[in-house]
């Protein structure tokens, strides 16, 4: 990992959409669509009892992927419209609509350019884990979902915590990243495994930025949302790396953790009548 400036976000985001057109096709392998095809319970529990009811709302899913969680919100009876930068993502996205039967829309685009190419309110903006490092500005990431909620709607988040992505070794728990913003981006090219899958080694590099606690609240704030709440929590419900472990609770947290840390936030706001 080196840090490099200057550094535009139209490389970075170049850099990063080759990324993901790479990893699709490993994750269409390793993140269980086979399990969600046959109806397994899919959203976490968590995140559907903050998000609540869907049914009948309109959703919009910001950096869906190749849109497993859009689809389960589709189950849950939510009108779905998701979004990626990715043009593999979105494609496998369309496929998976359709072989499960999922009404949805899908459309590739950067977060920032999609104004551009859509222009209507919804009910509730959603995004979840693994989203913020991808972006270089939250005022304007933020502004955007302000402008695409409907009256009354809300947006949630639910995020990998800021601090626990300054440990570079999460055995050691060593402060090794900074907590706080990086103007430039964190460049990672050293050929290392997929987060998903261990045996994949990656071959293109990414490029990523930090984002404090403070840097996403004021942005929601600063848009002028109003915030439900901000919750921190030190395990989930899913293994989202495979050096996790599972706890007598059946939640699943990092090994060897000296104390307590936060591995996850979530943060609801919403839109003025």
């Amino acid at each position: 990992m080196h840090e490099q400036e200057p550094f535009s976000y139209q490389q970075a985001r170049d850099g990063n959409r080759l990324l993901w057109d790479e990893l699709t096709p490993v994750h269409l392998r390793s993140y269980g669509v086979e399990r969600f095809l046959a109806g397994e319970p899919w959203l976490p529990k968590r995140i559907l009892e903050e998000v609540g009811n869907v049914q009948g709302k309109t959703l919009l899913h910001l950096q869906c992927h190749f849109g497993l969680d859009t689809l389960a919100w589709a189950r849950e009876g939510a009108i779905i419209t998701g979004v990626d930068f990715s043009p593999a993502a979105i494609q496998a996205a369309e496929k998976l609509s359709t072989h499960a039967n999922l009404p949805a829309r899908f459309i590739c685009s950067d977060v920032y350019d999609l104004p551009d190419a859509l222009d209507e309110q919804f009910d509730i903006v959603f995004t979840s884990i693994g989203v913020l490092c991808w972006l270089k500005d939250l005022d304007a990431w933020a502004k955007i979902i302000a402008d695409y909620l409907k009256p009354g709607g809300f947006f949630y988040i639910m995020e990998g915590h800021p601090l626990i992505t300054t440990f570079d070794e999460r055995g050691k728990y060593q402060f090794t990243l900074s907590y706080f913003h990086n103007h430039a981006p964190y460049i990672w090219d050293d050929e290392g495994p997929d987060y998903s899958d261990g045996k994949y080694i990656i071959s293109n590099p990414s490029f990523e930025w930090q984002w404090a606690v403070s840097d996403i609240i004021n942005a929601i704030l600063n848009a002028g949302l109003k915030l439900d709440f901000f919750h921190e929590f030190d395990a989930l419900e899913d293994p989202v790396f495979p050096e996790m472990i599972k706890q007598e609770s059946g939640l699943y947290t990092y090994p060897d953790m000296p104390v307590p840390l936060p591995i996850v936030f979530s943060l609801k706001a919403h839109k003025d009548q």
